[in-house]
This record gives structure tokens, C-alpha cells and sequence, in this order.
């Protein structure tokens, strides 16, 4: 990693008044959690119709089978990336986190300010009545039940209409932020920033794609991926293809030198 654009980084940040972070995958992965696209990653043992909102309907068993194994991590800790936006946060540097991220370790590591644009695996809703259930609650009843997705909190007569389906997007799936109010909020924070961090993620899925494209004229990109971006040669932006937690290290103790 070159030492002249971590200096402009940190120059950038530290400036910097109002930052939104946009995080995929790849912060995740330095917690030991696979991701998706990768040539050790999740689709690399099952195609992504896995993952979609008619399978899941087709073969709900099938279905968590697949997610509790590959999409549930319960045992997982936040990074040194996740405890440094988090600290960034409480210094009132960092004003919103938009991640891909189902695993909820942002919130782990003490980021409050945390949208979770694809939804997330710790609960699941019949897709009826709304009711909720831990993902430990499914757990429970997947070991025994036989129809352990049917909701039995609500009697609408079509069995399907009853499934409890984890609270992710799935292909073919909306989730909440998947709105008018939901994209304006997200829009109206990227816009309204001094800055713009993106981490992990190679932006290259719609529509979390797009939302760079929100930011103010003149407001920093500082993308740090391992991977390339359709975002790296445009104007304004800032890249470093280094891992998360080293590069968010070097540039917080830049920040806060150690008093000796």
C-alpha cells in the first residue's frame, strides 16, 4: 500500500465532518465469513437460484438447510474494521453505515447507526401475519417439526402464504429499503455527506451500485476493496486495494496517536 494515498485518505477523513459508509462482503470476510463471488465463495457450491425468492417457495427445507449453514454465523466477532466505524461513529465522524451485510456485526462492534440494505439472518417473519421468529426459534423447530416454516400464528387458509422466511433479500425479493421512502433516505444521507467510504464491496450489484452516484459534487469516494470497482478511475475517488482492518488501522492511529 502506497504511503501517499493512505496520507491523502487520512487527510480526507480526518476533515471530513459527515461520513457514510457503504460495506459489502469483503469487511465480513476478515471476520471468517465467506462470501459470495469469490473463487472460494458461496456460489462456488451452489448456483444463485439457491438463493432466491422461488426456490425458497419451491423448497423451503432445502432452503434453510442451505442458509443456516452458509448464511448464518451466530459464533461470528466483529474486526478491527467493524470496532474502528464503530468508534468513528461514537466521535461523531462516521453518521450512517449502508451495508449488504446480513450478519449484524456492525451493530456487534457498537455502530447504532446501521442500515441494512439486504436484511438480515438473525429473524425471520411469516410472510402473513408478519409474526416473528429468531433464527434460533427456526433452529428449534426445524429439529422438531416437519412443517417447521408454516407459521401456526395465523390461519389464512393457503399453506404457502403462511411460510416464514428469513428477513434477507433473496433474488427476486424485495426488502424494506427496496422503497420510494426507503431510497430517498438512503439518497438524501449519501448526498447530504462530506465523504463517501466504501469498503469491501466491488459495487458491481444493483442497486446498491448506483448510490455512489448520489454523493455531492466534489465529495470524496475512498474505496477500499481488493477488487477493482466500475467506481476506481472516476472523478474524485480514492482507491486502496489493501485489506480493511490494516488500512482502517493505519489511518485511525493517524487520527488518534497513542499518548506516550
Amino acid at each position: 500500500m502506497e504511503s501517499s494515498i493512505l496520507q491523502t485518505c487520512t487527510n480526507l477523513i480526518k476533515n471530513a465532518q459527515s461520513i457514510v459508509v457503504l460495506t459489502g462482503a469483503g469487511i465480513s470476510t476478515e471476520s471468517g465469513i465467506k462470501d459470495f463471488r469469490s473463487q472460494t465463495g458461496i456460489y462456488q457450491m451452489a448456483p444463485e437460484y439457491i438463493l432466491s425468492l422461488n426456490y425458497f417457495y419451491q423448497n423451503p427445507k432445502g432452503f434453510y438447510q442451505f442458509a443456516l449453514e452458509n448464511l448464518y454465523h451466530p459464533e461470528a466477532l466483529p474486526n478491527k474494521g467493524h470496532e474502528i466505524l464503530a468508534q468513528w461513529e461514537q466521535e461523531g465522524k462516521v453518521t450512517s453505515i449502508i451495508t449488504q451485510n446480513i450478519d449484524g456485526l456492525h451493530q456487534k462492534a457498537g455502530s447504532k447507526q446501521v442500515i441494512e440494505f439486504h436484511g438480515t439472518m438473525k429473524i425471520a417473519s411469516c410472510q402473513n401475519c408478519r409474526h416473528v421468529y429468531s433464527t434460533q426459534d427456526m433452529i428449534n423447530r426445524l429439529n422438531t417439526m416437519d412443517d417447521f416454516y408454516v407459521c401456526d400464528q395465523c390461519r389464512t387458509p393457503a399453506e404457502k402464504d403462511r411460510y416464514i422466511k428469513p428477513d434477507v433479500v433473496l433474488f427476486g425479493d424485495t426488502g424494506k429499503w427496496f422503497s420510494i421512502d426507503g431510497f430517498n433516505k438512503i439518497l438524501n444521507l449519501i448526498n447530504e455527506s462530506d465523504c463517501l467510504l466504501v469498503l469491501g464491496t466491488s459495487l458491481k450489484v444493483t442497486p446498491f451500485s448506483t448510490f455512489p452516484q448520489y454523493r455531492s459534487e466534489g465529495s470524496p469516494l475512498i474505496i477500499v476493496n481488493k477488487g477493482d470497482s466500475p467506481y476506481d478511475t472516476v472523478k474524485d475517488s480514492y482507491v486502496i486495494h489493501h485489506s480493511i482492518g490494516e488500512t482502517l488501522t493505519k489511518i485511525n492511529d493517524c487520527l488518534n496517536p497513542p499518548n506516550y
